[in-house]
């Protein structure tokens, strides 16, 4: 199970949607002094997308033995690692957006490391997709040797 390549890039990549979940995203420092800052607990779709992105990770890992099911679970899962990318950087925009039009000015603000990590996430799935698709590969050649 965890002796195959694509399970470890499962494993990795719910390891990234975990420490996305526990690191700020986007922090700013107001006119005020005031330091502002985003994480992926402010906003509860982006809760969810993340959590959706573990959990589907760790699931997959265990479906060694369908390898169909699991490359499917896998592009699903990249498609939501899509997701939490977009909307994540959409609700970094509106609290940006919110600040300004409230009538305080940020003086700086800046991108924290666990923002890239979805880019991260998505990479993995995608090594772990390819690892499945080998796989599957190397099993229908074998079935046509029989």
């Amino acid at each position: 199970m965890i002796q195959r390549i694509q399970s470890l890039y499962l494993l990795l990549a719910a390891a990234a949607g975990a420490a996305a979940l526990s690191f700020d995203l986007w922090r700013a420092t107001l006119s005020n002094g005031v330091k502002q800052s985003v994480n992926a607990s402010s906003n509860y779709l982006l809760f969810v997308l993340y959590v959706v992105i573990i959990l589907l990770a760790l699931v997959t890992i265990f479906l060694f033995k369908k390898r169909k099911l699991q490359f499917r679970l896998t592009i699903f899962n990249i498609l939501f690692g899509f997701g939490a990318l977009a909307w994540q950087y959409y609700v970094v925009q509106q609290t940006a957006n919110k600040l300004n039009s409230g009538g305080v000015s940020i003086t700086t603000a800046s991108y924290l490391p666990a923002s890239f990590l979805p880019i991260v996430i998505i990479i993995l799935l995608f090594l772990a997709a390819r690892g499945i698709y080998k796989d599957e590969k190397l099993i229908k050649s074998l079935d046509r040797l029989r």
